[in-house]
């Protein structure tokens, strides 16, 4: 049996990115129940790729009760609602078996990871005081992504002198701001960029000097998104929500490799049951996200365990 429901998680304070604001994180967590056994995953329906909690739903909906993981691959697209079925069935397999899921994907036990903490888009002085308050910590991504975004950078700047620095434009650059600003990024020790220009007019990465690495996010879902990321992008991140699961994220993971890219672990806001199959995918990876539930006022049971070492494997008691 398959099923799925709608969960909300309050944030800790007002998200906000180039497309808009959040105040609450609503997912979808599938369960998969077979001999007395129950497997969780979760998923976060995302509107810039056309999905609704609703629709997502739906989506599950129509699938066979005793689908494995094989033919999930071709069941569904790539996307929120495969990713939560997909991490569902592995939780299943984990517990059926009593191994953890990186045993039954024959990879090492995941070792902490540092992750960036994001500072959400807002006022120059109030991403100044974001970045004072986060100023311990050794990554800071921060969300532009408007034509006036060089006061913000330069406040976070000052506000965390010693953090790293990724940026997230979120598709909200054109070609020519990004080719003013990129002297800039590289003055103020910027490590990477996000996403500056909107998939699917981003061909000008092409022709322009990148001084800095270019990371894919909206132009890179799966295998399938890598031939054109060619002579664009020098990173690509990997998102369970984009690549419809673990079962996809980590052949991604090895194709990215192998075609030359550098590797980025994402997530989107959501609990720690869904950045709980991320930090296998993270295993190496040259930048990690996964500090969705850093940001949230509530989270899952036996959540997922952060210090200065970065985020931790899950418990059993979580997933997988």
């Amino acid at each position: 049996m398959i099923t799925a429901t709608t969960h909300t998680f309050r944030l800790a304070q007002v998200f906000t990115i180039s497309r808009g604001s959040k105040t609450e994180a609503r997912v979808i967590t599938a369960a998969v129940t077979r001999g007395g056994i129950t497997g969780h995953g979760e998923c976060v329906p995302y509107a810039r790729y056309g999905e609704t909690p609703e629709s997502v739903l739906s989506q599950i909906a129509t699938l066979p009760p005793k689908i494995d993981r094989t033919a999930l691959q071709q069941a569904l697209p790539a996307g929120a609602a495969r990713n939560a079925v997909d991490c569902a069935l592995w939780d299943w397999q984990a517990k059926a078996s009593g191994k953890r899921v990186w045993q039954l994907a024959n990879l090492p036990a995941p070792r902490p990871c540092l992750t960036a903490f994001t500072l959400s888009l807002d006022t120059p002085d109030a991403m100044r005081a974001a970045a004072q308050a986060n100023a311990h910590r050794p990554i800071l991504k921060i969300k532009l992504g408007t034509p006036d975004d060089m006061p913000r950078l330069e406040a976070v700047r000052q506000g965390a002198p010693k953090s790293r620095i990724l940026i997230d434009a979120n598709e909200g650059w054109t070609a020519e701001i990004y080719a003013d600003l990129a002297p800039h990024l590289v003055r103020l020790g910027v490590a990477l960029v996000e996403q500056p220009l909107p998939a699917g007019a981003d061909d000008s990465l092409a022709e322009i000097a990148r001084p800095l690495p270019v990371c894919a996010d909206e132009s890179c879902h799966d295998r399938a998104s890598l031939p054109a990321l060619r002579g664009k992008y020098d990173v690509v991140n990997i998102k369970l929500d984009k690549t419809g699961g673990l079962t996809e994220a980590l052949a991604l993971r090895d194709a990215a490799r192998a075609a030359g890219f550098g590797i980025m672990v994402g997530c989107m806001v959501g609990s720690s049951l869904a950045m709980a199959p991320a930090t296998l995918v993270a295993q190496g990876a040259d930048h990690v996200d996964l500090d969705g539930p850093l940001l949230l006022a509530e989270d899952r049971p036996h959540p997922m365990f952060y210090n200065a070492d970065g985020i931790h494997a899950p418990s059993r008691d979580l997933w997988g």
